[in-house]
């Protein structure tokens, strides 16, 4: 009897989560981003096949870059990016990977870099939250985020991290209204299994 009523409340939980995922637009949300990403991502491919193909060889392209800057610095730069609201695209980095003499050890770095970058703009949001001027400004310009965070809390973060969507501001978002850090580390490990289905996409196409 004991089993059957866990089980059954474990259902019943499963069902009002999803009652209320649903009434709040979360599936909607999802959908939207979800549509809105994947032309981007096979434009991107694309992109890259076309121009490798008939415009200039970006093989060459990223053999040089890996020779003009080193590792170190490609690396720093990818971090402070992911760090401060992704300002550069990770499709570049995960590119650059592959021309790497180690390219899956890379991607882990890249994916690892990624993954404390957001957990740092979780603290940063905390201590934002703090700064009257600066909460302001942020609780203004991520108004949206802010009110889906709080709807939906791990579930943003979780989007965040597969989605290609920064990262970083989920996390943000997350600081600033104080959401259970450790959920959002747990939920963030993520972060890589989306670097690694980005990295398989582009792997394929970067020789």
């Amino acid at each position: 009897m004991g089993r059957k009523k866990k089980e059954k409340t474990k259902t019943e939980k499963v069902k009002f989560a999803h009652k209320y995922y649903l009434r709040t637009g979360l599936y909607s949300f999802v959908w939207k981003n979800l549509k809105s990403a994947f032309l981007p991502i096979v434009g991107v491919i694309l992109a890259i096949f076309l121009f490798n193909k008939y415009v200039y060889n970006i093989n060459d392209g990223l053999h040089h870059f890996t020779e003009t800057f080193s590792r170190l610095t490609i690396l720093i730069t990818f971090f402070i990016s992911e760090t401060l609201l992704g300002l550069i695209p990770p499709e570049i980095f995960i590119a650059w990977s592959k021309k790497t003499e180690e390219p899956i050890f890379n991607l882990f770095l890249l994916a690892t870099l990624s993954y404390f970058g957001g957990l740092i703009s979780y603290f940063l949001g905390k201590t934002a939250s703090k700064i009257g001027p600066v909460k302001e400004y942020l609780e203004v310009k991520m108004a949206e985020r802010l009110s889906n965070a709080r709807k939906w809390g791990g579930i943003l973060i979780l989007v965040g991290a597969v989605l290609p969507l920064p990262f970083s501001i989920a996390c943000l978002a997350a600081g600033m209204i104080k959401y259970s850090f450790k959920n959002v580390a747990l939920l963030g490990l993520f972060r890589f299994v989306r670097f690694a289905a980005y990295a398989w996409a582009i792997f394929q196409v970067v020789n």
